[in-house]
């Protein structure tokens, strides 16, 4: 056993984070076709599972597990990349944890909770005081020990985060009703009413899926819960829901430990789970000030940096220069007499001479043929797009050939471009 973790505040050193990155992210729709959702490139160089980890790894979290299932060789080679760093001799760890048959020969993970469940000897090893359990696929910037010394001082059996949403699209979202003081009493999953706060009687208050327990106490509740045959063994369905019946579940307000940086005027949380929102939020980050700074280096996102030589941008006649507008452009990308405007290109990406790229969204090693012309598209690694494509002009064509969303956006992969 581990030395035990230190009593009093900062309580993050005596925390482990449990991210749980084995969901399907079924309504990326190809995107997820060959890895799981928290492998999703985001950002122009990161992971969506980077900014969990990082959130972790920047408010002094330093014990870390990865709970991985579905198409997980991309996540895990990631997370082998990037996140190895962690020492043991100095009380640091890194744990990736596949479903692997651990407790039972025919069971994989279950449900969140059983997520848990299944390595609880590995976490016991490091003896934390308390366990931060997080969701891999969202994207925010947020101070764990802010919400921990909430939990120790309220006294709370759970602490949850939540973030406030209009309570018109609250159904969504698994609702907590509190009271004055922020204590949990009632919890929701999806109500077709959902409850107001007190106080702001169109807003309510949504689970982030962020969840903080002492750590016996989340062990007696998994050991009751795995042995519970009516039971989903889920967080959300099952865990909390309990807990706000028979014990003391309070919220914890996202904008109490939303970090932003001086150009950040509103908390920033997003689900980037549907093409739409994923396009959507990778766009905006290409506004003259987005509402997420990636330039923050107080708050840095940690991810896996390949080693690439500076972007490159050629040619300078009038019909064919190497340029890019309110875009972010990646190492190893270059340019070469086209434009590109408010897009992500990401690392490796070549965008050749007359091409026109306009509101793209362009994954790593992508080639652009000659004369294509690009609009509200997303790509997907390593796609071969050939000379003198259109898309985004005509909606109907669009459709007929590739994933096109109801916002008119177009995912490409490469089989679409092989049918062609």
């Amino acid at each position: 056993m581990s030395a035990k973790a230190p009593l009093g505040p900062p309580y993050a050193r005596g925390a482990m984070a449990y991210v749980l990155a084995g969901g399907r992210g079924s309504r990326l729709m190809e995107l997820t076709d060959r890895r799981a959702k928290p492998a999703v490139y985001f950002g122009g160089k990161t992971r969506i599972i980077d900014f969990a980890l990082s959130n972790a790894l920047n408010s002094g979290i330093r014990r870390i597990g990865v709970a991985t299932q579905y198409k997980a060789h991309s996540l895990i080679r990631h997370l082998q990349r990037g996140w190895n760093f962690f020492r043991s001799e100095r009380n640091e760890s890194f744990d990736v944890l596949p479903a692997s048959q651990r407790v039972s020969e025919e069971a994989w993970y279950l449900g969140t909770a059983d997520a848990v469940y299944q390595n609880l000897d590995i976490i016991e090893d490091y003896a934390p005081r308390h366990m931060v359990i997080l969701a891999g696929d969202h994207i925010y910037k947020m101070d764990y020990e802010q919400m921990l010394a909430q939990h120790v001082e309220s006294g709370a059996d759970v602490t949850v985060g939540c973030l406030e949403v209009a309570r018109s699209e609250a159904s969504g979202f698994g609702v907590m009703h509190i009271d004055e003081r922020d204590r949990i009493i009632d919890f929701l999953e999806k109500p077709a009413d959902p409850p107001a706060m007190p106080g702001k009687p169109d807003v309510s208050l949504a689970s982030m899926g962020i969840y903080v327990f002492d750590t016996p106490f989340l062990f007696d509740l998994l050991r009751k819960d795995a042995e519970d045959p009516n039971s989903s063994h889920d967080f959300g369905k099952d865990i909390i829901p309990a807990i706000v019946k028979g014990g003391k579940a309070v919220a914890h307000h996202f904008a109490r430990s939303c970090v932003r940086s001086a150009t950040e005027q509103e908390p920033y949380w997003r689900d980037v789970g549907t093409v739409d929102a994923y396009f959507e939020a990778n766009i905006d980050l290409t506004d003259f000030v987005p509402a997420l700074d990636l330039y923050d280096k107080e708050w840095p996102i940690w991810t896996f940096a390949e080693i690439t030589p500076p972007a490159k941008f050629i040619h300078d006649k009038d019909d064919r220069r190497g340029r890019a507008i309110s875009s972010l452009v990646s190492g190893g990308c270059i340019v070469s007499g086209a434009g590109v405007k408010e897009s992500l290109l990401f690392t490796g990406v070549r965008v050749n001479s007359y091409a026109d790229v306009e509101r793209a969204v362009i994954l790593p090693y992508v080639e652009i043929g000659r004369h294509a012309r690009l609009r509200n598209v997303v790509i997907d690694r390593g796609v071969a797009i050939p000379e003198k494509l259109v898309v985004g002009e005509d909606p109907e064509l669009d459709a007929q050939r590739f994933r096109r969303t109801s916002k008119g956006v177009c995912l490409i992969t490469q089989s679409m471009i092989d049918r062609l």
